[in-house]
């Protein structure tokens, strides 16, 4: 198993645990923690590969597709335990964005697309999966919500990415540098409250 498999493996995981968890505070059976869980995992990356027109990953490969299915069985049957780890739903979020960005920003370059165009099929692929996951559960998409930097962690974190390019580092530092800096953004901005202003409309009608 290469290093890039085992990256996107591993964002599956988190992306799995983190729809789980938005899951059962839902209070859905079985079936729909299955279902949210999935679409979490792999919603962004379907979306990616259908707009760059590559084969979707889960369909050709049916890892991803036994990682999800075992990943919900782990957490359910730990549920307790997942659900009295402080901040579980965030640091899982957390991590699964971090990773997927990146797997993102490669399948842009992969494709022979510029930086810019790169960085946002990195953030799409990080975000659209979370985005899925709480229009089916009834809530706010975090990517919209004032108060979350969300997509600006993954847009500095692809930024990144290609800065540590140019510097000619091995493919496994830039891809573990740029990942932690969409973590370790969106932790901090978390820790100290940390939010970007938001703009509305203020209508004199009565």
């Amino acid at each position: 198993m290469d290093y890039y498999l085992i990256i996107d493996i591993l964002g599956v995981i988190a992306f799995s645990i983190s729809g789980v968890l938005s899951s059962m505070k839902k209070k859905m059976d079985p079936f729909g923690i299955l279902i949210i869980a999935f679409v979490t995992s792999v919603g962004g990356g379907t979306l990616r590969d259908i707009l760059i027109g590559f084969p979707v990953a889960w369909m050709r490969n049916l890892t991803y597709v036994h990682v999800i299915l075992a990943t919900t069985v782990f957490a359910i049957i730990f549920r307790k335990k997942l659900i009295f780890l402080r901040r579980s739903l965030f640091l899982f979020d957390t991590v699964g964005i971090g990773l997927y960005t990146i797997i993102g920003v490669e399948k842009g370059i992969s494709a022979d697309f510029p930086p810019i165009i790169c960085i946002a099929i990195g953030t799409m692929t990080a975000c659209f999966g979370g985005v899925i996951r709480d229009i089916l559960c009834n809530e706010v998409p975090l990517l919209f919500r004032t108060k979350e930097i969300y997509a600006t962690a993954c847009i500095l974190g692809g930024i990144t990415y290609f800065i540590l390019l140019k510097l000619q580092l091995s493919s496994e530092v830039v891809f573990t540098l740029s990942g932690a800096v969409v973590i370790i953004v969106r932790s901090l901005a978390v820790y100290f409250d940390l939010r970007l202003p938001s703009v509305y409309f203020h209508s004199e009608e009565k």
